[in-house]
């Protein structure tokens, strides 16, 4: 370490001026080897952005959107508590404008506690054209309108289903196998439309009678007729669509014991929003042939719903009907179910609801009910 202690003020002066003048080169030319350094890197970062272009250029996106819910139930029968926690997240791979991979998970509590999952619907969709897709793999029923639009618990208005539109009902639940859908102009209307073939549905027998439809997209197919179906909607006006629905195919018992039988399903549904006044309805009619040695069976479902929001918006009422007719008399139900919801936000909603419930006495079909959930859709 170099000292000026005891050196006289004047020749101290002269020292430092000195170290100064002789370090200036040495100072001049650090700072010039650091701006080449930087400019050097520059130049690096430059050339590797211009080779690597997909930040720019993505060829795939990845979105990841569902819901989630929490549910109350008490009935009359019953002790009332939480009988639903369920989160299902919906995942979406877009290549392009060619192709995209959908698909639902359904995790839930179990009445023990358990976690269970299932696969709700996975496709590959192969965008055609501006009025088709291409949509293949196990999808959501296009019947209707209530299962492929209106099931998940941020979009339906009240805590439970329709009877007769859930599983065990008159209406598909989901299918396996292909299916088309799009929409296109009509002239000053617009149109939308879906047509499938897919792995036919099972069938439940119980005492020489058919107990249940098994209509939830099975991989397997029994006797290997498949099913043939579809939606044809139409918006004559803004804010209304009407459709008519259809299913036609072959249903064969799981024992495999007795030859198939004719399995045809009929639809109609409308939607109408007017302001804060929102009006829909739908009817589905199943039906089984029957055998010499199985009785077949018909099962019809049909509801009505109308909402309001009320002023400043947040509060929604809502009230709906159903009436669900089955072959057997510890299924059918009749039911008027009224609502007030509160939106915290689109997707954020608490809900509150009674059920009147009119069935054959002592089942569950029967019981009144409360129900209370709140759902987030993201």
């Amino acid at each position: 370490m170099c000292t000026t202690r005891g050196i006289p003020k004047s020749t101290k002066l002269g020292l430092i001026i000195g170290a100064c003048l002789l370090s200036a080169p040495v100072l001049a030319s650090e700072l010039d080897a650091l701006k080449q350094q930087v400019e050097d890197l520059q130049t690096r970062i430059k050339e590797v952005a211009s080779k690597q272009s997909e930040w720019k250029q993505a060829t795939s996106v990845v979105h990841l959107a569902g819901y989630g819910a929490v549910s109350y139930i008490d009935s009359e029968d019953s002790t009332g508590s939480f009988n639903q926690v369920q989160f299902a997240p919906i995942f979406h791979y877009q290549y392009e404008d060619l192709m995209m991979l959908e698909s639902e998970l359904e995790i839930t509590v179990g009445p023990e506690g358990e976690t269970e999952t299932e696969l709700e619907y996975l496709t590959l969709d192969l965008f055609l054209n501006d009025y088709a897709v291409l949509v293949a793999g196990k999808f959501l029923s296009p019947v209707g309108q209530f299962r492929q639009n209106l099931h998940p618990s941020w979009i339906n208005k009240l805590p439970s289903a329709p009877p007769g539109f859930g599983h065990g009902g008159a209406a598909p639940v989901s299918d396996t196998g292909l299916q088309i859908r799009g929409g296109l102009p009509m002239g000053g209307m617009r149109g939308n439309y879906a047509l499938y073939i897919a792995n036919g549905p099972e069938l439940e027998l119980d005492g020489g009678e058919v107990h249940e439809i098994l209509a939830e997209g099975r991989t397997r197919d029994i006797d290997g007729d498949k099913s043939v179906g579809g939606r044809f909607g139409l918006l004559p006006v803004p804010g209304l669509e009407v459709a008519l629905s259809f299913v036609t195919g072959k249903a064969q018992d799981q024992t495999e014991v007795q030859p198939p039988q004719d399995y045809d399903v009929i639809g109609a549904d409308f939607a109408w929003q007017w302001r804060d006044l929102e009006l829909r309805g739908e009817y589905l009619r199943a039906e089984v042939a029957e055998l010499p040695s199985v009785e077949g069976g018909e099962w019809q479902t049909w509801y009505t719903q109308a909402s309001y929001k009320f002023l400043p918006g947040n509060f929604e009422g809502v009230i709906r009907y159903t009436d669900f007719d089955s072959p057997h008399a510890d299924d059918d139900q009749k039911q008027w179910a009224l609502g007030i919801n509160y939106l915290f936000a689109a997707n954020v909603i608490a809900k509150l609801a009674y059920e009147s419930n009119d069935g054959q006495t002592g089942s569950a079909t029967d019981d009144n009910r409360i129900l209370a959930q709140i759902a987030y859709g993201f």
